[in-house]
């Protein structure tokens, strides 16, 4: 539309200026006539060019005004979706993090409840163990069947606890573990706990007092040396090597003790001692389940070798077994088929004896087989 509004002003532009072209060619006297009409002409044709300008801007106008409607729509519609869907994400996610904290809250506050017990726990422990050497010595045995258990060893199969033996003098000793061994070998075990001087240690304020402690702990741990040593359980007639296993069930206070004096160690070996905590104790109980696992299987091996053994024998006596029942029964069948020759083959056959008594007027109740009378003819 706005197109033929411009051709038609065009035309009119064009239609002033052929009359001003005219006017221009005509004489003189109708200059001033014409002037007035064409002034008139061009009042009006600016008028209307003037309207005409101003609707092809109004529906311009109107057009851009509805296209950019539909733009802005076109690009305002997805963002408002994604506000609206931005604002759901973020009240689920505001829920979700309200029962997330209380949760949280609700863990924060157990944790710190165990935490507590866990630290009036060890602390409870701490003095326990301070105070009563055998509350130490309890300690360190549920340290020794924790390990037994996890290594796989069975008390009462694998090890037996606090058993008595007699010596040469007849006096008894007390072990504390005897750990078995394939072959009716053993290993002896005894728990060593040193802790009043280790804990005294980590609880001194200075040097000084550090000092004094840690060689407190190292006379403790000396001394459980010397006292398993002179009990003499390697001498013991109990199929063992010629050294007993002393396990220091706090191997944090063993550590602090070899960095201290790095002899320790070789003191015990020595005296026939070997020191071991708890992860070298595993390991050594490892290998030992592992023996008694090789051993099963030998035995194993050595039951199926002797049922087999077993078996094969009575298959060969089953087999003589049947070749004399074969014999047997090739008897059996000759023996049958020469008396089956006497009842029925030949001119004197028992059969036809029998018959021809009937036939001469024996009185009887039952008759022959058919088939045999048949056969015996």
């Amino acid at each position: 539309m706005e197109y033929l509004l411009l051709l038609i002003g065009l035309l009119l532009l064009a239609g002033l200026s052929f009359i001003i072209y005219k006017m221009n060619t005509d004489d003189s006297d109708k200059t001033n006539d014409s002037t007035e009409e064409l002034d008139k002409i061009k009042e009006i044709l600016g008028l209307e060019f003037k309207n005409l300008a101003n609707e092809i801007f109004d529906e311009k106008t109107k057009k851009i005004t509805d296209l950019n409607k539909e733009n802005i729509s076109s690009i305002l519609n997805p963002l408002r979706e994604n506000i609206e869907r931005f604002e759901r994400k973020v009240e689920t996610s505001n829920k979700d993090a309200l029962e997330f904290n209380a949760i949280l809250k609700s863990e924060i506050n157990h944790l710190k409840s165990e935490t507590l017990k866990m630290r009036d726990d060890a602390n409870n422990l701490a003095n326990a163990l301070r105070g009563e050497s055998k509350t130490q010595g309890n300690w360190g045995e549920q340290q020794m069947e924790t390990i037994l258990n996890a290594a796989g060893l069975e008390k009462n199969i694998h090890y037996e606890k606090e058993k008595n033996i007699k010596t040469e003098n007849l006096d008894n000793q007390r072990l504390d573990y005897i750990v078995k061994l394939p072959g009716d070998k053993c290993i002896v075990i005894d728990s060593k706990v040193s802790l009043v001087a280790y804990v005294n240690y980590y609880n001194a304020e200075d040097d000084e007092e550090k000092k004094i402690h840690l060689k407190e702990h190292l006379k403790s741990i000396n001394n459980h040396i010397t006292t398993l040593s002179n009990k003499n359980y390697q001498d013991l007639d109990i199929n063992q090597p010629d050294y007993v296993l002393m396990f220091m069930a706090n191997e944090p206070a063993f550590k602090l003790a070899v960095l201290e004096d790095v002899s320790i160690y070789n003191k015990a070996i020595d005296k026939n001692i070997v020191m071991v905590t708890n992860s070298t104790l595993f390991a050594t109980l490892k290998t030992v389940a592992y023996m008694w696992k090789q051993d099963k299987a030998n035995k194993n091996a050595i039951e199926i070798a002797r049922q087999a053994g077993s078996l094969y024998d009575k298959f060969q006596s089953f087999s003589e077994d049947l070749i004399k029942v074969g014999n047997n029964l090739n008897t059996t069948k000759n023996t049958y088929e020469d008396a089956m020759k006497k009842l029925t083959d030949g001119k004197d056959n028992l059969v036809r004896k029998t018959e021809r008594l009937r036939e001469l007027g024996a009185k009887t109740s039952k008759k022959i087989n058919p088939k045999l009378v048949d056969r015996s003819k």
